[in-house]
């Protein structure tokens, strides 16, 4: 019963969510109100907050299926792989397969996406949020291998990587690139970024 209950609660968060960036997509973010967001999923407005603590919530739960992966990454990698090589395996098969957190895809909807979250300060600041969640989830999984400086440093750096990759590729597609004609570039780039980063294990 619980788990029923979970994935209604799931299915709810999903489509008080897809309503939201529908509306904002359409309309932009700041010119649509929490008020309208209820409408449009049906729900009043004290329900949506049961569900997403700010505005800014309901655009990002798209990406929260992301969160806490680089920890889980390093914890599920194959034995006797290092972190780093676990993670940067991760990052380039995400671009294989052009994930859109890796900034490399290129459907309509997805490059609008992004281009809301990097042009308004409030979901920048509250991906800057998520982000800190991540870094700190990813060294106390490096801190089960190294001490815990190190596994601080380094998941920093790491994300950091992330974080800059992922826009770079973005920015080309936003110019008119298609992921196709970028995905070579990005892989030199993720190679050559993962290798930059200290050794670790």
């Amino acid at each position: 019963m619980t788990g029923l209950r979970q994935r209604k609660r799931q299915q709810v968060h999903e489509a008080i969510s897809a309503a939201a960036i529908a509306l904002f997509l359409e309309r932009g973010f700041d010119e649509v109100s929490v008020a309208e967001v209820a409408a449009a999923a049906g729900i009043s407005k004290p329900t949506l907050f049961k569900y997403f603590a700010t505005k800014e919530d309901l655009v990002l739960h798209r990406i929260s299926d992301h969160q806490g992966e680089a920890a889980l990454v390093v914890r599920r990698r194959d034995e006797g792989e290092t972190p780093l090589a676990a993670l940067r395996r991760h990052f380039l098969a995400g671009l294989e397969r052009r994930d859109p957190v890796t900034g490399l895809n290129d459907h309509r909807e997805v490059l609008a996406y992004h281009r809301m979250i990097f042009s308004v300060p409030g979901l920048a600041a509250r991906l800057l949020h998520h982000m800190a969640v991540d870094e700190e989830a990813l060294a106390e999984a490096l801190a089960e291998t190294v001490d815990e400086l190190t596994a601080r440093l380094v998941a920093g750096q790491v994300l950091a990587v992330q974080r800059v990759l992922a826009r770079g590729n973005w920015a080309r597609l936003a110019e008119g690139e298609t992921a196709d004609q970028v995905y070579p570039a990005a892989v030199a780039a993720a190679r050559r970024a993962f290798d930059l980063l200290p050794r670790l294990g």
